[in-house]
């Protein structure tokens, strides 16, 4: 069995320094917001909408997306 990736930053020092993401989707910018999920995981979600274009026609899209620190789900809770 792999070993598991260990988190290098504290809850902490992800609440203190995070800063959001900036991402590209076709020509359109956005902004990955930081984020702690439910599930105790640290990252960044983003979440709109936007057209791309697909043979000459523009399709509609929804986006959702997660970037989620590896490891982050197991550093221990932290007071706020």
């Amino acid at each position: 069995m792999a070993k598991k990736t260990s988190c290098p930053i504290s809850r902490k020092d992800f609440r203190d320094n995070a800063k959001p993401v900036p991402v590209k989707i076709g020509e359109v910018p956005f902004l990955a917001e930081v984020k702690e999920f439910s599930t105790g995981s640290l990252g960044w979600y983003l979440n709109g909408k936007t057209t791309i274009e697909v043979g000459g026609t523009a399709v509609s899209v929804q986006i959702g997306m997660n970037v989620t620190i590896v490891g982050s789900k197991e550093l221990p809770k932290e007071s706020e």
